[in-house]
This record gives C-alpha cells, sequence and structure tokens, in this order.
C-alpha cells in the first residue's frame, strides 16, 4: 500500500508557472513507477506525464511538451510537476498516481496501469 498526497495546485495567470509535488508514504517509493493525470469538468481523466521507477524515462502528453517537466526525488518519497507557460486549457483537477511493479525504465501512460491514487489538486488558470 502507498498513501498519496498532492500539493501545489492554485490560481494563476495565464503564462505562470506552478510546481505541483506529491509525498508518498507506505511502501518503498522507489518500488513504483509515477504519473500525474488531470480531468476537467465534464471530461475524461487523461495522461499527463510519467516517470519510470529509476527515473531513467519519462514521457508527456504532447498538449504539455516543453513546457511541463515530471522529477522525482527518492530520498524523499515525492514526485514533483513543474508546469511553466500555462493555459487556460491546462485548468483541472491533477492527480498522482503510482504504479506497482513492471519494468525499471517503463513510465506508464494509462490510467487503469495505476494501482493508487491521490485525492487531486485543483489548479486553475485564468486566461
Amino acid at each position: 500500500q502507498v498513501q498519496l498526497v498532492e500539493s501545489g495546485g492554485g490560481l494563476v495567470q495565464a503564462g505562470g508557472s506552478l510546481r505541483l509535488s506529491c509525498a508518498a508514504s507506505g511502501r518503498t517509493f522507489s518500488r513504483y513507477a509515477m504519473g500525474w493525470f488531470r480531468q476537467a469538468p465534464g471530461k475524461e481523466r487523461e495522461f499527463v506525464a510519467a516517470i519510470s521507477r529509476n527515473g531513467g524515462d519519462t514521457r508527456y502528453n504532447d498538449s504539455v511538451k516543453g513546457r511541463f517537466t515530471i522529477s522525482s526525488d527518492n530520498a524523499r518519497n515525492t514526485v514533483y510537476l513543474q508546469m511553466n507557460s500555462l493555459k487556460h486549457e491546462d485548468t483541472a483537477v491533477y492527480y498522482c498516481a503510482a504504479k506497482s511493479g513492471g519494468g525499471y525504465y517503463y513510465a506508464a501512460s494509462a490510467v487503469y496501469e495505476y494501482d493508487y491514487w491521490g485525492q487531486g489538486t485543483q489548479v486553475t488558470v485564468s486566461s
């Protein structure tokens, strides 16, 4: 079992930046590949970014490439999502997720691949 708690969301103007954090507790953090997803009102949850268990592979949704960066700090059991050049369409609830098992170099991008989810943090970008 692992528990995930997101923080860092808020209200920001278009073009601004935010950094989301996801603190994990429970089993050894390095056992998990980690991902960020988001869900806007009336829409399905969508993949944003993922990082493999060993941090060696990252994957991004095309809509955030070049603007968002995922990273992990195993010593702090924390994964981050640095979001720059934010757009109104980035407005959503952002969720952190953990995937147990799998390859060390595999960054999963599908909702069904993840086993544990945080409660989410709201990001609102004003235009």
